[in-house]
């Protein structure tokens, strides 16, 4: 059974979330802000974290970029009140995984809770399987409909982040830390090329998935089968 926190200032949404949970088969655990949240987190060890945006203390913004620090295989569904797509933006930009807008259906939840969980059971995985396209992280190696590609080393760093997390929205600051390190000392165009020269290699038609520019954000990989 999964165990998901969720955290939110307002005990009745907390209510509401953990009796949807527990009768969709999931176990829950609760925290009132992000503070409270990252202590629950340490013992806990939930699968999940639902975050409310406006929280005191520590709001859902400060906590998702805490949970990318310490926690980064912790999927993050956010709830906010606000429809403004800046609210969304920022939140994808520090890590979150998906949005949900207040109120809510109770069935979207439990759909987003779904997908996500499946989402970071294939990125726990060290061959993946996106489209036609196979990484085997073990091997280095990628195939596609069953016939050995050559990739360069960043390329196959940079695709294997991507496809770990199929849907989810990197910002060009995190996959550059991610697949060069901190201490690069070359600009963004040098992401543009690799993310160029992935999707030459490996063409929608073909390969069964694409890599989709998020403007004024970064990057994701959504499969298209």
């Amino acid at each position: 059974m999964s165990k998901i926190i969720i955290v939110d200032d307002d005990a009745y949404i907390r209510e509401l979330v953990r009796a949807l949970l527990r009768n969709n088969g999931f176990d829950a655990c609760e925290a009132a802000d992000g503070c409270d949240a990252l202590a629950k987190i340490a013992t806990e060890n939930p699968e999940l974290a639902i975050v409310d945006v406006m929280m005191p203390n520590m709001d859902g913004f400060e906590l998702c970029r805490n949970l990318r620090q310490y926690y980064d295989n912790l999927p993050v569904l956010m709830l906010t009140a606000k429809t403004g797509l800046s609210s969304k933006a920022k939140g994808f930009e520090l890590g979150a995984d998906d949005y949900l807008t207040k109120p809510f259906e109770g069935d979207e939840l439990i759909m987003r809770v779904r997908a996500l969980l499946r989402r970071y059971k294939i990125e726990a995985s060290q061959v993946i399987q996106i489209g036609a396209v196979t990484v085997d992280r073990n091997s280095r190696s990628v195939t596609i409909n069953g016939a050995q590609e050559d990739i360069p080393l960043k390329e196959f760093d940079l695709l294997f982040k991507l496809a770990g997390f199929p849907g989810r929205t990197f910002s060009r600051d995190r996959l550059i830390e991610d697949i060069w390190g901190f201490d690069f000392d070359g600009n963004e165009r040098t992401l543009d090329v690799h993310i160029g020269r992935l999707r030459e290699r490996f063409p929608e038609e073909r390969a069964q998935f694409k890599i989709t520019t998020v403007r004024g954000l970064g990057y994701r990989l959504e499969v298209l089968v």
